[in-house]
């Protein structure tokens, strides 16, 4: 079913490592998807066997959902991490995030997804900046109508609509987590604030790109 196998891998390329901010399919985390008898069957992988469990979890559980959408049964399992077992027991009960890790879920999936958002969002308004600040401009006056139609732009928007900002071309592209600008004589300070976020996500993609080769040197993701 060489159809519902493509869909199934277009439908994972929303799903997103929430520390990174990047597709799971393009980090090599989607180990084989198979289809046969109506029937999705996705097997993930990750970086090392001690990757946070609840990344791990959201991960999986986001993929479920994502391939649930299709219409089709779904089985997702994730090979090789020292709750799989755990995780994977709790996908298949439908048991979610609380129902899955009880009294070691000390917080909801919800407020972590939330953090990883706003993370994401700080380092896509750095990587617009960057070239209107090295340009002169002063940051503090760009608005989403000054940006180009490029890739980093429409991630940005991306991220604005995921934490429900405005995408209005007046509005400022420097803001703070609910929407509202900067002082002007912050911007430096949050700037520079922002190059560490995004750097520190970038760097963190690096490393555990080169992880994953090391655990997995012969085999390709599906």
């Amino acid at each position: 079913m060489p159809d519902l196998v493509t869909a199934a891998r277009k439908a994972l390329d929303a799903v997103l490592d929430p520390e990174l901010d990047e597709p799971i399919t393009d980090l090599g985390f989607v180990r084989s998807i198979e289809a046969g008898d109506g029937e999705l069957t996705v097997h993930l992988r990750l970086p090392t066997s001690f990757c946070s469990p609840n990344f791990a979890y959201l991960m999986a559980s986001d993929a479920k959902d994502v391939l649930s959408a299709l219409g089709t049964r779904v089985t997702v399992v994730l090979d090789d991490h020292h709750d799989s077992d755990l995780i994977n027991r709790g996908l298949a009960a439908d048991a979610g995030y609380r129902g899955t890790f009880g009294h070691e879920a000390e917080t909801g999936l919800e407020e972590l997804r939330l953090t990883f958002r706003r993370k994401a969002h700080t380092a896509a308004m750095e990587r617009v900046l960057t070239r209107f600040v090295r340009d002169g401009a002063e940051p503090h006056d760009v608005v989403l109508g000054d940006l180009p139609d490029t890739p980093e732009t429409q991630a940005l928007l991306r991220r604005r609509e995921a934490l429900g900002l405005s995408a209005d071309p007046a509005e400022p592209v420097l803001v703070d987590e609910h929407g509202e600008p900067y002082p002007r004589e912050e911007v430096p300070l949050r700037l520079r604030f922002a190059r560490s976020v995004r750097i520190s996500i970038e760097g963190n993609a690096h490393f555990c790109r080169g992880l994953l080769r090391t655990r997995y040197p012969e085999e390709k993701a599906s």
